[in-house]
């Protein structure tokens, strides 16, 4: 409830803004308890301009507005998260994300669920630009029966895999199999999310 959360002194709350799907950080914003009234009542977000000192719809201009899905507080009550479907880019430079500058890269070695939709992206764009020579591209040039083929070539070797108790073969062919798949789903236009989102209501059933 709006009553328990924690302004500060000038009445705003630290707002996190994160894809819903993704789960990746847009940006970070500041509200007060009108533009929360409203991101409520509307469904789309409203933050308050500390420079410009007033409420502001995103996306009013762009047209780049976000789609709430969720909104959580911390234990404390003084931040929030807010889950988004983002129309369009969420920083105003046209990036994804405001958050675009490294201080530290992550390690290859450090594996991340980022890796599915930066995968699927790129399936997605081979599907549309078919360069010559992807091996993606041949696949989608060779059609359903050629990927439903490497699906079940991959399945098998993740069961000799496992059989044999080769963890480090596994990781391979699993990693084979999951990619095999998202082409699927892509040639099939079945998007991944809508998958995951089965997932989620057989979770919440249970």
């Amino acid at each position: 409830m709006i009553e328990n959360l924690q302004f500060d002194e000038k009445g705003l709350i630290t707002t996190v803004v994160q894809d819903a799907q993704t789960k990746e950080v847009l940006t970070v914003a500041y509200m007060n308890k009108e533009s929360l009234k409203r991101t409520l009542t509307t469904g789309e977000t409203w933050f308050y301009s500390r420079s410009r000192q007033e409420l502001w719809h995103k996306g009013e201009t762009s047209g780049n507005t976000q789609k709430v899905i969720a909104i959580r507080a911390d234990c404390d009550q003084d931040a929030l998260i807010v889950e988004v479907l983002p129309v369009g880019p969420a920083c105003h430079n046209g990036t994804t994300s405001c958050f675009t500058e490294i201080l530290k890269e992550k390690s290859a070695n450090v594996g991340s669920l980022d890796i599915i939709t930066e995968l699927r992206s790129v399936i997605q764009n081979r599907e549309k630009e078919m360069p010559e020579g992807a091996y993606t591209t041949y696949l989608f040039n060779e059609g359903v029966d050629k990927i439903c083929k490497k699906i079940g070539e991959e399945a098998t070797e993740v069961v000799i895999a496992s059989k044999n108790r080769d963890v480090e073969e596994l990781k391979w062919e699993t990693a084979d199999l999951i990619y095999h798949l998202l082409v699927l789903l892509q040639e099939q236009k079945l998007d991944l999310f809508e998958v995951l989102g089965v997932l989620q209501k057989r979770h919440e059933q249970h």
